[in-house]
């Protein structure tokens, strides 16, 4: 599920010319969610491959030497790293646009995505859903409640931080809407489907999440279903 940076001398590897756009992923992982918000808000047609990115198979390395998802064919090119490809696409596909014009309003873009793709991965994300989530699909033992209570217990921070920038700004990054705000959309929206945001923190950060989880672009993250994990009831509504 992560996706942190590994050294790589590849370029962009080639896929077969005259392929449909398809999306290797897994339903919960968040920069797979990310890079899917992107494409449906560019309104660009992708198939989706759930892959098993745990198996480790050579096919994945073959689409990413590093071995991990998202990996997009789109253009015959395989793209990888979830920031990478959002960018790539807002380059290619640039309307509607999702980073800024000026160079102060990317790079608070990039701050903003480096913040919850990093930092609130490595607080809250990836440990929560290590325990309520990837243990029991990978089979790999039961959860850890206390790692559980320290993720539950991270989010607060986020929340807050989250908070004081939509006091300040319509948006995380801004005025408009950007791929900062989908980065941090992913990642709630998976803690969501096992129930363990706490919206009543913040009206501020409840509201900026009800407004993004109603865009078309959202429509087939909330309709994903994980094999023996059913969502959270509220976690398609709309209005919560």
């Amino acid at each position: 599920m992560t996706d942190r940076y590994a050294p790589s001398t590849h370029s962009p590897a080639r896929a077969p010319a005259g392929q449909p756009a398809r999306l290797y992923h897994t339903p919960l992982s968040p920069f797979s969610r990310k890079v899917r918000l992107v494409l449906a808000e560019k309104r660009i047609e992708v198939e989706l491959a759930e892959e098993r990115y745990w198996e480790q198979g050579p096919e994945l390395f073959r689409r990413n030497p590093a071995g991990k998802i998202p990996v997009l064919r789109l253009d015959g090119m395989l793209l990888a790293e979830s920031q990478a490809i959002c960018e790539y696409l807002d380059e290619t596909v640039p309307s509607p646009p999702l980073m800024p014009d000026s160079p102060a309003g990317r790079y608070e873009v990039r701050r903003l995505c480096a913040w919850f793709d990093d930092k609130f991965n490595a607080e809250v994300t990836r440990p929560v859903l290590n325990e309520r989530v990837w243990k029991k699909v990978q089979k790999t033992g039961y959860p850890d409640s206390r790692v559980v209570k320290a993720g539950l217990s991270a989010i607060k921070a986020h929340v807050d931080y989250m908070h004081g920038l939509l006091e300040e700004r319509r948006w995380l990054a801004g005025p408009t809407i950007s791929i900062a705000d989908f980065a941090a959309a992913a990642h709630f929206s998976c803690l969501d489907y096992i129930s363990d945001v706490d919206w009543d923190r913040s009206d501020l950060v409840r509201q900026w999440y009800a407004t993004i989880k109603s865009r078309p672009a959202f429509r087939n993250v909330l309709a994903d279903q994980m094999p023996g994990i059913h969502p959270a009831p509220h976690y398609a509504l709309l209005d919560f």
